[in-house]
């Protein structure tokens, strides 16, 4: 689809501004979906190389692809401001990973949504950031860091808008994936340099190397399908989460964004509309 890029200057924070995503992860690529399907213009706000784990099914890989599709819809990373704004015309996931500060030079979001779930270690978030700023997870207070935060623990609670306090703690238990829990976590032995050994979409046995930390062995704890894993060269700290086995072996799951992202992607446009920057139902 051909689009002429509309003249750059700052887009005010009306109807026509895009919201800025940030981070585009599992989960964050669930918002932008659901975000995209109800004809929000949203902008992905990503590293050059992301430290995303499932990375099939997250805009971020479009930063190493180009472009790439979740959900049906469309993400492609881009350079410049009227790349930016000619990619949201065209209905797609705008991927900008030149830092958020350049980018608002010339785009002004209507809202902010984080999704990096950064609240436990580095809740760097103000609720002046955007008329609208929603956190996903633990360690945002709604209120305090911004407007609205979602719940992302999994139960009856998982994607509710919350508008004032905290979400539910964080718990560190995965969830439970045929009978399988915190045995499907891949996790750094040692502080160091991440290496692959095995590639996501790989079937691997239990006991199987597929990493390494600075020459030090990443075992699977079980058989399964390799369904996330962090990229080469990126630098962890001890007994960091670095990839996921599901005992599954679906391969289907490799291209199918998680349940668990798609009710957050619901909790985010919920809230957009209570701040109403979403158009209502």
């Amino acid at each position: 689809m051909s689009v002429s890029a509309p003249a750059i200057g700052p887009l005010g924070s009306g109807p026509g501004a895009p919201v800025f995503l940030r981070g585009a992860g599992d989960l964050g690529s669930g918002v932008a979906v659901a975000l995209v399907r109800a004809g929000l213009p949203v902008v992905a706000i990503e590293l050059p190389r992301p430290t995303a784990l499932r990375l099939t099914v997250a805009f971020a890989s479009a930063s190493l692809s180009g472009r790439v599709t979740v959900g049906g819809v469309v993400g492609v990373h881009v350079e410049t401001p009227e790349a930016v704004l000619a990619a949201i015309a065209a209905g797609q996931v705008a991927v900008w990973t030149r830092g958020e500060a350049a980018l608002r030079e010339h785009v002004r979001p209507r809202a902010v949504v984080d999704a990096r779930l950064r609240g436990l270690t580095l809740p760097n978030l103000d609720r002046g950031d955007a008329p609208v700023v929603v956190a996903l997870g633990p360690g945002y207070e709604a209120g305090r860091h911004c407007h609205y935060v979602i719940e992302t623990n999994r139960g009856p609670r998982l994607g509710e808008v919350l508008t004032e306090g905290q979400p539910e703690a964080h718990t560190g238990v995965p969830g439970v994936i045929a009978g399988e829990s915190a045995r499907r976590i891949l996790r750094s032995p040692t502080a160091g340099v991440f290496t692959r050994v095995r590639q996501i979409g790989d079937v691997v046995a239990a006991g199987e190397i597929v990493a390494t930390v600075d020459g030090q062995p990443v075992r699977a704890q079980l058989a399964g399908l390799v369904r996330g894993l962090l990229l080469d060269g990126v630098e962890v700290p001890v007994n960091k989460k670095c990839g996921d086995v599901d005992p599954r072996c679906d391969r289907r799951l490799l291209s199918t964004p998680s349940d668990k992202a798609a009710a957050v992607g619901a909790g985010v446009l919920r809230a957009l509309r209570l701040g109403g920057v979403a158009p209502a139902l």
